[in-house]
């Protein structure tokens, strides 16, 4: 049995006959009339009565009516489904993030395009989001965190600066032109827990100069290093772009930290071609530096691994 003798059986019973019903279907009547008899052979029952004028249901036919009614109803209602969901102007995408900017940025910018588009994003470090794509529980991350697993493909599209986060009136705030690591021995410092490529590079640059600090207190999250920043434990360490807008706070530059954070848009290699993800990539690379803030350095685009 298959569904395409099935839908024979359920057009020949709505049209009361194998000509009209050969006619719906696009097919010839002799090709109809092979399906249905096919069914009958497959259930060894007789479905439908032969007349002069037509056919009707036999009392098995009429129970599989009844059936195929249902699936077929449920056939269109998926397709209809399906079409809805296509819609150019639509779609889902689950992000996984290390901050909420540019993510959010830029699905503001996709939603420019695609008025009914929908996202979930999770802000976690940089190497749990990577861990969420490679499960499959995000279409796409952006971390800071360079993927070098051939299941993955990634495109840097940024770089970012370090510097301190300090509330507003603390003495490092006049210096709005930045310090140096230096001058920053005697702070005591909010740290991120592993996983934190911004706290990877700030303590790779301490550590090329032979410079260490004191630390107060670790924290799993940005959030919780501002909270903590606020309520006097300490400096924190942040890029320009994972700074924020608190009014409360303020960003100073470490003059002479070279490296920065750069910033990857990362899918699955064998999904980058989907058109969401495909779209959700280009965009990421679309130069907008005053969406994104001026002390952002947008790169060239290029793929890596």
């Amino acid at each position: 049995m298959s569904t395409k003798q099935l839908k024979a059986f359920h057009v020949v019973a709505l049209s009361g006959g194998f000509s009209q019903a050969a006619r719906d279907m696009g097919v010839s009547q002799p090709t109809l009339s092979a399906h249905v008899r096919a069914l009958e052979a497959h259930c060894g029952v007789n479905l439908l009565e032969r007349k002069n004028s037509g056919v009707v249901l036999s009392p098995h036919g009429e129970e599989l009516f009844q059936i195929t009614t249902r699936l077929f109803k449920a056939e269109q209602e998926a397709n209809a489904f399906l079409r809805t969901k296509s819609r150019r102007d639509s779609g889902h995408l689950r992000i996984a993030a290390d901050g909420p900017y540019p993510a959010l940025s830029i699905f503001a910018l996709l939603r420019a395009e695609r008025a009914n588009m929908t996202l979930t994003l999770s802000i976690d470090n940089s190497a749990r989001v990577i861990e969420r794509v490679l499960d499959r529980r995000a279409d796409a991350a952006i971390t800071a965190c360079r993927p070098d697993d051939a299941r993955l493909h990634g495109v840097k599209f940024l770089s970012t600066r370090l510097g301190l986060c300090v509330p507003l009136a603390h003495p490092l705030a006049a210096y709005p032109d930045g310090v140096a690591l230096g001058d920053i021995l005697d702070q005591t410092f909010v740290m991120r827990e592993r996983g934190s490529r911004t706290q990877e590079v700030f303590e790779t640059s301490l550590a090329a100069r032979g410079l260490a600090i004191e630390s107060s207190i670790a924290v799993s999250s940005r959030e919780g290093m501002r909270e903590a920043v606020l309520n006097g434990m300490g400096c924190g360490v942040v890029t320009d772009l994972g700074f924020g807008s608190d009014p409360r706070l303020a960003f100073v530059p470490l003059r002479d930290v070279d490296e920065g954070v750069d910033e990857y848009v990362v899918c699955l290699e064998e999904r980058r071609h989907l058109p969401l993800i495909r779209r959700f990539t280009a965009a990421c690379q679309r130069p907008a530096p005053g969406r994104l803030g001026p002390a952002l350095r947008p790169q060239q685009a290029g793929a890596g691994r």
